[in-house]
């Protein structure tokens, strides 16, 4: 057995059976690990910008990480932007990267590179293999480590000669990597949180973050507003929230600093469930860095990586919070189909047409900036946001929610600019025939940008400042690229198109786009 052999072995053993891959010369001898030994699913993606985004979707639905398989440094290089995001989402990924054979490093061939030194700004944990005895050994320690709670980037690097060489049989099996149990909370912090609750309830907000945003603990979040008083608000950036009919309401802290300093102003307290203090997404001239009022007292209920759920249950039961939560009510009106293509007219009628228990992975940037409020009755749902905020993370994710739940429908909304950096995506779409709605809103400009550019007082654009800013010289024909990589493809003008190729799209049970005209 090789060492390529044994690390395959040793993923599969360890619980990892999905692998993303972008492989090259130093990594054939893992690609024909994976050829010979069953059990790992192999999904290509044609940049590794894809790879790294489908790993990230892939671990939001699954709650356990899969592998990727990169080429060196540079090939490592080109999925850093979504390996960004992932981290910022704390979704476990192991990373597979290849390196020289090591004896090959002195000659300084042209893919030579530091490996470890690419790897480390978006890894936890990183670790090059030593000998091809350790290899096993090493695939088990990258499994754990992005098995913690939270998730972690782990980043094993594979040196070609330690994948090839020969040293013995299979590693014993050892079974799966059990996901690492998440941490209690301190009691007394609690007790100390349900007083304030008790005594400031209506001048106190819970913020939510991380897994405080999925059904069980936002319902304990609900139940706690009902007896207290107190609010309940969720980050803007949220890896996965449980939204729709039947759930707790869970608004999102505005984007914008302005509305977000005047939602907080409000609140006298604070309590901080697996979310950060609430800071600005960027610096401008004249606005604050921190949202929240100079004066409020922050509490931390929870990290990402203790027992949210639980701690809002104790929480729940030391407030005496026996009332059930208000649940959001069952959208009673039907959207209205006819006119013009607006982000109002666009959300109503994507909260009638969002399927139950569908995936919403949402990159709409300007576009869908106020989907949030008019899609909150939509049937049963979960949304996905990016969290880094690198763009081109909507198609990826997209691919690797469609392989880890295949049971459900996967809705990508995303801009036309955003979705030009990884529309390899959609390739992987058609090859593994995954069900993924894709609506592209095409309004032909990094719209976002033009906003930032009068946020930060950078005065009125002028004409190459606006060729900076736009994409429609020439026009993207968005038809003709998804229809290039596989993927069928309609364009819309108004709402009725609008309704009726979303329709469609839904019920084919396979990838399809939709670009609409802004």
């Amino acid at each position: 057995m090789n060492g390529a052999e044994a690390l395959v072995h040793s993923l599969l053993d360890a619980g990892v059976d999905t692998c993303f891959a972008n492989p090259g010369t130093s990594e054939m001898h893992f690609v024909a690990a994976l050829d010979r030994i069953a059990g790992m699913r192999c999904v290509l993606g044609l940049f590794e910008g894809v790879v790294t985004g489908a790993a990230d979707g892939y671990y939001r639905l699954a709650d356990r990480p899969a592998a990727t398989l990169l080429h060196l440094g540079p090939g490592l290089a080109n999925g850093l932007a979504n390996l960004h995001n992932a981290k910022k989402a704390h979704s476990g990924i192991v990373n597979v990267v290849g390196e020289h054979a090591t004896a090959h490093l002195e000659l300084d061939a042209p893919l030579t590179s530091d490996v470890e030194g690419v790897a480390r700004p978006m890894s936890h944990w990183v670790h090059t293999v030593e000998s091809v005895d350790k290899v096993a050994n090493a695939g088990r320690a990258a499994v754990s480590a992005a098995s913690a709670r939270p998730g972690q980037i782990a980043s094993l690097i594979l040196p070609a000669d330690k994948a090839w060489s020969e040293f013995g049989d299979a590693p014993a099996a050892q079974g799966a990597v059990m996901t690492a149990a998440p941490d209690a909370v301190d009691a007394e912090s609690v007790l100390s949180i349900a007083k304030t609750l008790r005594s400031s309830g209506k001048s106190t907000l819970l913020l939510l973050g991380g897994p405080a945003v999925r059904e069980g603990a936002a319902q304990w979040a609900g139940r706690i507003a009902a007896a207290t008083g107190c609010a309940v608000m969720c980050e803007f950036y949220a890896e996965r929230i449980s939204r729709g009919a039947g759930r707790f309401p869970l608004p999102r802290l505005p984007y914008s600093v302005d509305a977000a300093v005047q939602k907080l102003a409000a609140f006298e307290h604070i309590v901080l469930v697996g979310a950060m203090p609430p800071v600005a997404f960027f610096a401008y001239p004249n606005k604050p860095g921190r949202l929240y009022s100079p004066g409020t007292n922050l509490h931390r209920l929870a990290h990402r990586g203790n027992d949210v759920e639980g701690a809002l249950r104790m929480l729940a039961e030391a407030t005496d919070a026996t009332r059930t939560a208000f649940v959001t009510p069952s959208r009673r009106q039907a959207a209205d189909t006819e006119g013009p293509l607006t982000p109002a007219s666009i959300g109503a009628l994507l909260a009638t047409l969002i399927p139950e228990n569908a995936v919403v992975v949402d990159e709409a940037v300007s576009t869908g900036r106020g989907f949030d409020g008019v899609t909150h009755d939509a049937a049963p749902h979960e949304w996905l946001t990016t969290m880094g905020g690198s763009i081109g993370y909507a198609l990826p994710v997209a691919v690797g929610a469609a392989i880890a739940a295949p049971e459900r429908k996967v809705v990508a909304l995303v801009g036309d600019g955003s979705a030009m950096y990884t529309l390899q995506a959609l390739w992987t779409m058609a090859r593994e025939g995954l069900d993924v709605t894709t609506v592209i809103f095409a309004n032909r400009t990094y719209q976002i940008l033009r906003g930032e550019f009068a946020n930060v007082g950078a005065g009125e654009p002028g004409a190459r400042a606006t060729d900076m800013l736009t994409i429609d010289r020439p026009a993207l024909d968005w038809v003709s690229l998804a229809r290039g990589h596989g993927v069928g493809a309609t364009r819309v003008t108004n709402l009725a198109e609008f309704a009726a190729a979303m329709r469609s799209s839904l019920a084919s049970g396979g990838p399809s786009l939709i670009e609409v005209i802004l």
